[in-house]
């Protein structure tokens, strides 16, 4: 025990004094924030100050699309309208685009009794910005000229045009509702589901690492003069998991003084304020450790095997499978959170951590899940820091020579 703990310690402050731990605990979440700023401010001014034209046989239903685009704050666009347009206007309207005196132009056909036809014109094939604010326009401008026909005022025929608003309450095991808010739930979910994701892998392979380095540099047998192979084992999945545990924890405080701000608070009111529950403020803590031994257990157990880290990057894509699994079924969980496969991935021990957390962002599941949950990742566990010990005792002084699967059989039976 003594000689675990000591291993484990030295593994924590190698890792925390070195710069690598440094520049990821700053490094990071300093990137992210780059990368969605750079993506907010490049997103500004996309399809801005547009010169178009409006070419239709009906002058009143070109005047409203005008009128719309005119309005939008955000496309800030110069319109022009050829209304009665003839099909000669066409050839003319492409021969100023081409010419750069227009950046494309809106081309409307209507026929009575029928909806009418429409096609946008631009140098480029790519500008779906602009083709969707004309899409956009043009259908409330098409609905709007179809309900004041029928009677209704311009502003009723505005506001049902633009949509109702819906509010959306959770119902409560006590039939209580509660304001609710689908955008920022899914969001919260997705935030830790990465955070587990990305920390249990990165530390499970700094583990796997961390035998590499110690067995080409043949360490080990100084180690194992004072320290059995278990409590290396042990020892190092101890400490670099707290090491994990430190670096989110930072994350975590950094993130609490930032939501604290009066910024975060101006951003995050009304249908965008993000609640953490107490079920899912335990629960991250043991989803995170649980999954952390079981995938570092197994890139411990792959390292023994392995005479580069090379070799070991090839054994990545299999290992990296169940997070690949649990983000493809995104859709499926949020659609519904209690469905048998939803339930069943959650259940399943290479997937539940992430899979957990992406359900509780709609809906709580019953406690009886999380306990077998729980259960099956610890007797996962198990299992697998059962077999990578004893790959480990073996294959840790193994020198010069590629295991082969029968030879990893034997291994097992050695120890």
């Amino acid at each position: 025990m003594r000689n675990m703990l000591l291993i484990a310690r030295r593994e924590y402050l190698e890792q925390v004094r070195g710069r690598a731990f440094r520049m990821t605990t700053i490094g990071v979440p300093a990137l992210f924030a780059v990368i969605l700023g750079v993506g907010y401010l490049s997103s500004l001014g996309l399809g801005e100050h547009r010169h178009m034209a409006v070419a239709a046989s009906d002058p009143a239903l070109a005047t409203q699309i005008r009128d719309r685009l005119v309005g939008d704050k955000e496309a800030k666009a110069r319109v022009d309208i050829l209304a009665p347009a003839a099909p000669a206007d066409r050839a003319r309207l492409a021969h100023q685009v081409a010419a750069g005196q227009l950046d494309g132009f809106l081309w409307i056909e209507t026929q009575p009794g029928k909806m009418p036809t429409a096609s946008y014109s631009s140098p480029s094939s790519g500008d779906f910005i602009t083709a969707a604010r004309l899409k956009s326009a043009l259908t409330h401008a098409t609905i709007d000229s179809h309900l004041t026909a029928q009677g209704m005022t311009q502003k009723d025929a505005d506001k049902l045009v633009d949509g109702m608003p819906l509010q959306t309450f959770q119902v409560k095991k006590d039939s209580s509702e509660v304001k609710s808010n689908a955008e920022a739930s899914f969001w919260k979910g997705y935030v830790m589901a990465i955070l587990l994701s990305m920390t249990t892998m990165v530390y499970g392979m700094n583990v796997a690492r961390s035998i590499i380095q110690e067995k080409t540099s043949r360490i080990f047998e100084v180690m194992l003069a004072i320290a059995r192979p278990g409590d290396l084992l042990a020892g190092k999945l101890i400490g670099v998991g707290a090491v994990g545990l430190t670096q989110i924890a930072i994350w975590l405080a950094a993130a609490g003084a930032l939501l604290v701000s009066p910024l975060a608070a101006a951003m995050m009111t009304g249908d965008f304020t993000v609640r953490v529950t107490w079920t899912e403020g335990v629960l991250f803590p043991v989803y995170f450790i649980l999954g952390y031994l079981l995938y570092s257990s197994l890139f411990a157990g792959l390292a023994a095997t392995c005479e580069t880290e090379q070799e070991l990057q090839m054994y990545m894509p299999l290992a990296a499978a169940p997070t690949w699994l649990s983000f493809a079924l995104i859709a499926l969980i949020l659609n519904d959170s209690n469905s048998f496969w939803s339930v069943a991935a959650s259940l399943f021990p290479p997937t539940a951590p992430i899979i957990m957390f992406l359900r509780m962002a709609s809906e709580i599941p019953p406690t009886w899940q999380f306990a077998v949950s729980i259960g099956l990742l610890i007797a996962s566990i198990w299992g697998v820091l059962w077999i990578s010990t004893r790959l480990y005792r073996v294959g840790i002084l193994m020198y010069g020579k590629r295991a082969t699967l029968p030879e990893l059989v034997r291994w097992l039976r050695y120890s």
